[in-house]
């Protein structure tokens, strides 16, 4: 007692070593999800981690998909590139991206964040998930939550707003400097990135065409969308050709739409085709890890360059991670704008 506190370490709560998680022990089926109480409770590992107190869980299309074993091979491999454990090391697996909670403790090197403060995050899906009583993540993955947002509402936001981000910004482009006029077109406009999306180029001063079915119509609408076509009420090709051309597309959709969507784009003006529909993971999965990345790298290689002599950009996105990516986000959001 009276003894100051040695430099360098922080006061945390009394040592727990289980916790509450919904895991899995194999792929499958939803069978394969078991609640136990005995989870091991989480550790910092590095010192620009912390730990946080999940209040708001949520569930996302990749959530289902690691469940059947999706992209286990690549996501194996970031978790053990050197192979240094015996196999299936990543059982028991927890789900889930998003979370929306509380900072528990903090690694020695994190000085944004302090034990109390409100947060959000979206867990990149090599590491354990959240849906857990406690979940750790890196300091530059967490950003302060929205503040008009209760944890719950926050919790349906990180993942499919980052991978809008990824997709919109860091792959695409564009920013709220640069998009004020563009046209885009957003095909799949009614999914969660979709939602996102539009309301994101929107707040940035683009004309924003949003293809959805008719039921989501007035939600695009609500949402900011300009012009809103139903896919299912004609030939969709036809309808959006009868448009004046776009600057950027985000194609959440993927298949058959690839083959006439960039046909949709100004030429030689720098227009740029996103997609978030990519083989990578499955090629891997199929493939293995060398000829999996051989063939994805084929695939990408090819259709860039073909469709770079057409005049217009071809790129593929994935979710990333980031803390400063959720300010800005934040940001969009408490000023009413997502």
């Amino acid at each position: 007692g009276g003894q100051p506190p040695v430099r360098g370490l922080r006061a945390s709560p009394r040592a727990r070593s289980a916790m509450p998680s919904w895991v899995i022990d194999r792929y499958g089926r939803n069978d394969v999800l078991r609640f136990t109480r005995d989870m091991v409770f989480p550790t910092i590992h590095f010192p620009n981690e912390v730990i946080i107190k999940v209040h708001a869980a949520s569930l996302n299309p990749i959530d289902l998909s690691m469940r059947s074993g999706y992209g286990a091979t690549a996501l194996n491999m970031k978790r053990d590139p050197l192979k240094l454990k015996s196999a299936d090391t990543e059982f028991p697996l927890t789900l889930g991206r998003d979370v929306s909670g509380v900072v528990m403790e903090c690694g020695l090197s994190v000085s944004y964040f302090k034990p109390g403060d409100e947060v959000w995050a979206a867990i990149p899906p090599w590491k354990q998930g959240t849906l857990s009583e406690f979940v750790v993540a890196s300091g530059n993955e967490v950003s302060f939550k929205p503040k008009c947002l209760s944890h719950t509402e926050a919790a349906s936001l990180p993942y499919v707003g980052l991978t809008a981000w990824s997709a919109v910004n860091q792959v695409g482009g564009l920013n709220r400097g640069n998009c004020s006029g563009k046209r885009v077109l957003i095909l799949g406009a009614s999914g969660g990135v979709g939602t996102f999306a539009v309301q994101l180029v929107k707040a940035w001063g683009a004309h924003v065409t949003a293809v959805c079915s008719h039921d989501a119509s007035a939600l695009m609408k609500k949402l900011g969308a300009d012009d809103v076509i139903d896919y299912k009420s004609g030939n969709l090709e036809e309808q959006l050709k009868a448009l004046p051309l776009f600057d950027f597309i985000l194609d959440n959709v993927g298949g058959s739409t690839e083959k006439w969507a960039l046909d949709l784009l100004k030429k030689w003006s720098g227009a740029t085709y996103v997609t978030l529909v990519t083989p990578f993971l499955i090629n891997m999965d199929k493939l293995g890890v060398a000829d999996g990345m051989l063939q994805t790298g084929v695939t990408v290689g090819s259709k860039t360059i073909k469709h770079l002599f057409k005049g217009v950009h071809y790129r593929w996105a994935f979710f990333m991670p980031s803390g400063p990516s959720l300010d800005e986000i934040a940001e969009l959001v408490d000023s009413g704008k997502v």
